[in-house]
């Protein structure tokens, strides 16, 4: 398991956008109103429009797996709850879970099936 983004979720994307582009440095990857990435290394920082259920200045971890659909058949055993089973968004197997402290988190696999 790696850890490969950092959602920040945000309550305006362009003040954000200039933040990290231009106070921090950052070099943009890939920007539209909905989701911005920046080149960061092996963790892409990316960032989101907050919501009532992401509010703005809360980040949420993405982990990828190399299995996905069998990391979430062991869920039980691993203690895992999972609040979004996994499904394809974009080409990719995306699920979300809880972490130890109810805090949601989403996981990929570098497997579609």
């Amino acid at each position: 398991m790696k850890l490969v983004y950092l959602i920040r979720f945000v309550a305006d994307m362009s003040k954000a956008i200039a933040f990290h582009r231009d106070v921090l440095g950052l070099e943009v990857k890939f920007e539209t109103p909905f989701w911005t990435e920046f080149a960061t290394g092996e963790t892409t920082l990316a960032l989101h429009p907050a919501s009532a259920e992401n509010p703005a200045g809360t980040s949420q971890p993405g982990f990828r797996v190399a299995d996905l659909a069998a990391l979430y058949a062991e869920r039980d055993a691993r203690g895992l709850t999972f609040t979004a089973a996994p499904a394809l968004q974009h080409g990719v197997l995306i699920a979300r879970f809880l972490d130890m402290d109810g805090a949601a988190c989403s996981i990929s696999s570098e497997r579609t099936g």
